[in-house]
């Protein structure tokens, strides 16, 4: 499981010119699933999502979780997270299968809710426009 993790200061997600999800602070997180994936894989990434201190403090050290400002996650689905590149044109094959990827997804967003966070998302497999202001610019990437 692979998790691009932006802090941003708002964002959105649209399908087909309806927005799905939208946030202030907090994090768009895009979220792409492997074939090894768990729930339990899912479930380690939410909990470390949550505990990330990448917000700053009085001091302006990033010392403060997401939990700690308030802030809302809006989860997307990326497949493409899992690209192999070694050629011109890119392979999927180490991607989730559409129905793990889909469970795994909804699974997380539902650790998520259970870790007490506000939650928005897109829709899995849809097109979507994703719309955001990345605060810092500040963008890192957890794996598990």
């Amino acid at each position: 499981m692979k998790l691009v993790v932006q802090r941003v200061s708002e964002a959105s997600v649209s399908v087909d010119g309806t927005v799905t999800g939208a946030i202030e602070q907090g994090y768009v997180v895009f979220l792409g699933i492997g074939a090894q994936d768990t729930e339990e894989t899912a479930r380690k990434l939410a909990e470390k999502l949550v505990k990330l201190r990448i917000f700053a403090d009085s001091d302006g050290k990033t010392n403060l979780s997401l939990k700690d400002v308030n802030g809302a996650v809006l989860v997307i689905s990326q497949f493409t997270l899992y690209a192999d590149c070694k050629k011109n044109r890119p392979s999927f094959c180490h991607a989730g299968n559409p129905e793990l990827a889909e469970h795994l997804y909804e699974f997380f967003i539902a650790q998520l809710r259970t870790l007490a966070v506000s939650v928005q998302h897109g829709i899995f497999g849809a097109d979507m426009k994703v719309r955001l202001c990345n605060d810092g610019p500040f963008t890192i990437l957890l794996e598990a």
